[in-house]
């Protein structure tokens, strides 16, 4: 099957392998004559996968099993806006707006309690990540969103947040490249970025920052339920955390996270150097190098027109699929997640060049 040059923001490009091995998966698992999606999830079979794809993305992470814990919950990074400050907003939380996925999570925190907004990219449409920010010592934690899908931007070095605990949705460059992990007390993630498809979310916690989570909030939206019923309190996404499990066996087969961030260095390097060599044609949208996504390159054409022309010849030539920018910000996007092959960025550079010439 010819493959697609796929530019999707998510649910996004998959390795082929990992499609494979579902495939099989869903036809019969392991030869026990049924489907994973068929399997109950509390069978010993299912629960060896479950349990297997907990470990490996710890081990992935290089976080010790004693003090952190992975679950695999429903509802995507949007039910986390509002589970995280249910369980652990007391009396205040330091929020940094860098996007609207962000500007999302602060909304839903202030349905629980007092949000600070410490910090805000908004004036310049987040392009740009704040810095030198001061965050307050007593805060109950400090909420960060990674990468930000729609603009392009992405913090490419933490915040020193002294000894609070530092939050971050980490749903579109989770697993991208090697990070401190230890350096969060909560970590969630919708899977259909670079770990899996849409439908389940990885959230990870620190053992001892759960010992602080509220308990007078419903039974569902407590960490503490799923963490003592290990994910199993009410059926989980079966067959999205059999394929995240796959995905992780695929990222210690690339060499683990210090091989996918130089193969996503390699992709992101081709692209922003043919946009910052060709700015009277292409304008991209971050103009500091420091605070670029290597998972979104985000540019702008002279006119939405030309723009559109752009999309439509790329699909019509080559099947390059989804480059089309988020509706509230227009221009065009390549999102090049970890699966998406080194060739597709060269085919995208190459066609670029292609119809720059013929419509200069």
């Amino acid at each position: 099957m010819a493959r697609a040059h796929n530019f999707s923001a998510g649910p996004a490009i998959l390795p082929v392998d990992v499609l494979k091995e579902t495939a099989d998966a869903v036809l019969d698992y392991n030869k026990l004559g049924m489907s994973i999606m068929e399997m109950s999830h509390r069978s010993k079979e299912y629960d060896e996968v479950f349990k297997e794809t907990q470990a490996d993305g710890l081990k992935i992470m290089g976080l010790s099993p004693d003090e952190y814990t992975v679950l695999f919950l429903g509802g995507g990074a949007s039910l986390q806006f509002i589970m995280v400050p249910m369980n652990f907003l007391h009396k205040q939380a330091d929020y940094v707006n860098t996007g609207v996925w962000a500007k999302k999570a602060l909304k839903e925190a202030q349905w629980v309690g007092k949000v600070n907004v410490v910090a805000s990219s908004e004036d310049k449409t987040y392009n740009y990540i704040p810095k030198d920010i001061k965050f307050n010592a007593d805060a109950d934690y400090v909420h960060i969103t990674s990468n930000n899908t729609i603009y392009g931007t992405r913090w490419n070095k933490y915040p020193d947040v002294g000894n609070v605990p530092l939050i971050c949705d980490m749903s579109s460059d989770f697993l991208s490249r090697p990070v401190d992990f230890s350096k969060f007390s909560l970590i969630y993630a919708g899977a259909q970025k670079n770990i899996g498809p849409a439908g389940v979310t990885m959230v990870v916690i620190k053992k001892s920052f759960l010992e602080t989570a509220s308990d007078k909030y419903p039974t569902m939206l407590k960490y503490k339920t799923h963490v003592e019923a290990e994910s199993m309190f009410n059926t989980p996404p079966c067959l999205p955390v059999y394929t995240v499990g796959r995905t992780f066996k695929w990222i210690m087969k690339q060499g683990g996270l210090e091989a996918i961030e130089a193969n996503n260095n390699k992709k992101a390097g081709l692209l922003y150097d043919f946009i910052d060599a060709n700015l009277d044609f292409y304008k991209g949208t971050i103009p500091d190098k420091v605070d670029r996504s290597t998972m979104n390159v985000c540019w702008n054409l002279n006119t939405p027109e030309l723009e559109a022309k752009f999309i439509s010849e790329a699909k019509k030539r080559y099947n390059m699929t989804n480059l089309k920018g988020h509706r509230s910000v227009g221009g065009c996007r390549a999102s090049i997640y970890n699966a998406c092959p080194y060739e597709s960025v060269q085919a995208l550079v190459k066609f670029m060049e292609e119809f720059m010439k013929e419509n200069k």
